[in-house]
């Protein structure tokens, strides 16, 4: 009887519960300088990161590279020591957990995360390839696919656009690396077309001088460069003249710039008696249409 007794104590829930508390006590205070070691250990990692990310944004300023390609990289560095960090101090704290073993796990979950995440690393990996290879800059404007606006700034992720209503789209980077984006201001000075038709009758050379001199002024104020008036092709009711200069590339500007020349050249086609036509329009019917007299209405 006393040893069923003594069996029976010994597989007692509440011993189980002790005894494993206790375990888990004294394993816990196993792991104290394994803590404290893994604790200075990220410590120094903070410190190395701060360090090595402060040295690289220096050096990347003195060879003049853009503020968001200095923050992308100082960013990615600091990134890498931490992972480096992390592994080191995971070692100290799981011993068993051997690097191999752990860069072989991380091997394999790195698979589901990269097919979880797949939309985010290329917005990263885009964002990195357009802040390198530098195809627009802060204050440029653009067009893409439909958006257009100007670019407040570029982040390893997405891209600022403000557009020239006001509002602020976040455009993925990837977006802008795959598709044909049109970058109005990477030049000072972009060229401007608007098509002029007058009327048939008209005197082509007659008309092409007075377009001519009347975009000298106009073109001149924003570049040294020629206006272009070229006869264009025969519309439905008028000849037209592509008439081509150079402006200022920022939108705002060249809608300035195309409205004095559209007023000059009205003005002055208007002054020389040259016509702009409306357009005409001939309708043709398969049997003559009656014609009726009003006034046979009004004696009956």
């Amino acid at each position: 009887m006393e040893q069923a007794d003594e069996l029976l104590r010994d597989i007692s829930p509440v011993q189980i519960v002790l005894d494993q508390m206790r375990g888990l006590i004294e394993g816990a205070i196993g792991l104290i300088p394994s803590l404290v070691a893994a604790l200075v250990i990220l410590i120094i990692t903070w410190l190395v990161a701060w360090a090595a990310s402060s040295l690289t944004a220096r050096l990347l300023r003195r060879s003049k590279a853009r503020p968001s390609l200095i923050a992308a990289m100082s960013k990615v560095i600091s990134i890498l020591i931490w992972l480096l960090g992390l592994l080191i101090a995971m070692t100290v704290v799981f011993p068993n957990l051997t690097p191999t073993k752990l860069l072989t796990g991380l091997g394999i979950g790195s698979i589901a995360v990269g097919l979880a995440f797949k939309d985010i690393f290329e917005n990263f990996l885009a964002g990195f390839l357009i802040l390198l290879r530098k195809p627009m800059r802060i204050g440029d404007d653009i067009e893409c696919e439909g958006l257009s606006g100007q670019v407040e700034h570029i982040s390893l992720r997405d891209t600022f656009l403000r557009k020239r209503s006001g509002e602020l789209i976040l455009v993925p980077n990837s977006y802008l690396f795959k598709n044909p984006v049109r970058i109005l201001t990477d030049k000072t000075l972009r060229r401007i077309t608007v098509i002029i038709g007058v009327a048939y009758g008209e005197d082509v050379d007659a008309s092409r001088d007075v377009i001519a001199q009347a975009m000298a002024p106009v073109a001149g104020d924003e570049s040294d460069r020629e206006v272009q008036v070229f006869a264009y092709e025969f519309n439905s009711s008028s000849v037209d003249f592509m008439v081509r200069w150079w402006a200022k590339s920022a939108p705002v500007d060249e809608h300035k710039s195309r409205d004095r020349a559209v007023s000059a050249i009205k003005r002055a086609l208007d002054e020389a008696g040259i016509e702009i036509p409306f357009p005409y329009r001939t309708l043709t019917f398969n049997e003559p249409l009656p014609l009726r007299d009003d006034r046979d209405d009004a004696d009956s």
